[in-house]
């Protein structure tokens, strides 16, 4: 193949991993380009968005991780980007001013550090050749060495690892090669004190990802730990890419469970999206998130639905006097409505939902659990 094909299929099979974006809100979707690349919108750390170009260095992986279609048993054609073709092939799409920032990642050619190196250096050639000072995110692999992980710190605007799955034992059944506390755990560790508040690489941001189905895991397993990752690593955001049919060993649970329940994965990343933002934006502990008897979150009904459900007592919400706290808590209304609320607040009484621009399903959500004395 020559270099655009190559970047054609190492775009396509990157968009397994959603770490750099995707999931939250409106403008937070990936889109397919022209030319088959997939490009994928980031928030910036100042406000607003910019478009990434997203590319694997390799399809051709030495790991056996049983959820993933690029694991070394699968058969397909592999291939590979040098370092200096993919910084090119990026320059290119920054000129014709179709991407304006870029991920890299890469299935695990040989090692760990080998596959970073290759990382690293694509991302050395584009801010030591080309001068590029914009957004380039990088992966760092499962395993990978200190000097390694501070490297890519040292280069990027975001690193990311994936967690894959909540714990040693679902993590077990998915690999045999790799150790979930050497090679997650301590490189996560690592990522949050080398990017702490007041320190060197402070200002780089930490993204994880869980791969949502394939290991029998429960939802407040999965959400267990985010609050964790939260709470103790300080990263930024948590992403959940839902296990699809078909791309993983067939004796893994999530192919198993796909087989009675294809839809059912990916009703459930949604939720998990959900649950994680009560957790980041509208101050919901973890023993607020509700979950079934079953240990996952309801799939009829969003988690901040379902909270209220179960909370009679707390509603209804007096619009006109509750404060920030109580008003997150009202289906329906978000953090950006609230901030309309309780501007509107201090010009006058507020009469309707409608008067703030709330409409449709959101303000039928919300007409419930509301009073206007």
């Amino acid at each position: 193949m020559d270099t655009v094909e190559k970047l054609r299929v190492l775009s396509r099979d990157s968009r397994y991993d959603l770490a750099c974006a995707c999931g939250g809100g409106r403008d937070e979707h990936r889109r397919r380009g022209g030319d088959g690349r997939w490009l994928y919108p980031v928030a910036l750390p100042g406000g607003g968005y910019t478009v990434l170009l997203k590319t694997l260095l390799s399809n051709a992986c030495s790991n056996d991780c049983k959820y993933c279609p690029l694991r070394a048993e699968a058969d397909f054609k592999r291939c590979s980007l040098g370092p200096d073709e993919v910084a090119r092939s990026f320059m290119e799409y920054l000129r014709r001013r179709m991407a304006f920032g870029v991920f890299l990642s890469s299935a695990v050619m040989g090692s760990a550090d080998s596959t970073m190196a290759r990382i690293n250096g694509a991302a050395r050639i584009l801010r030591g050749k080309y001068g590029f000072r914009g957004y380039i995110h990088l992966k760092v692999i499962p395993g990978a060495s200190d000097a390694a992980i501070e490297e890519a710190l040292s280069l990027a605007t975001a690193v990311s690892l994936n967690i894959e799955t909540p714990g040693e034992r679902h993590f077990a059944t998915l690999s045999g090669k790799k150790d979930f506390t050497r090679d997650i755990i301590r490189p996560l560790q690592l990522m949050s004190r080398l990017t702490g508040r007041g320190m060197r690489f402070s200002r780089v941001k930490c993204t994880t990802q869980f791969i949502v189905g394939a290991a029998g895991e429960t939802d407040r397993e999965i959400m267990d730990y985010v609050y964790g990752v939260y709470k103790g690593l300080k990263f930024k955001r948590v992403y959940f890419s839902a296990y699809q049919k078909g791309s993983g060993a067939p004796d893994i649970a999530g192919e198993k469970r796909a087989e009675t329940f294809p839809n059912e994965v990916f009703i459930r990343e949604h939720r998990l999206y959900q649950a994680d933002f009560l957790a980041r934006k509208y101050g919901f502990a973890k023993d607020d998130i509700v979950f079934g008897a079953d240990g996952n979150l309801c799939l009829d009904k969003d988690p901040k639905e379902v909270w209220a459900d179960v909370h009679p007592e707390y509603f209804p919400v007096r619009i006109n006097s509750a404060g920030r706290e109580e008003l997150l808590r009202v289906p329906g209304l978000g953090p950006e409505t609230v901030k309309l609320i309780l501007a509107a607040r201090r010009e006058g009484k507020i009469r309707r939902l409608e008067d703030l621009g709330v409409r449709g399903r959101r303000l039928q959500k919300a007409a419930g659990y509301l009073i206007y004395e």
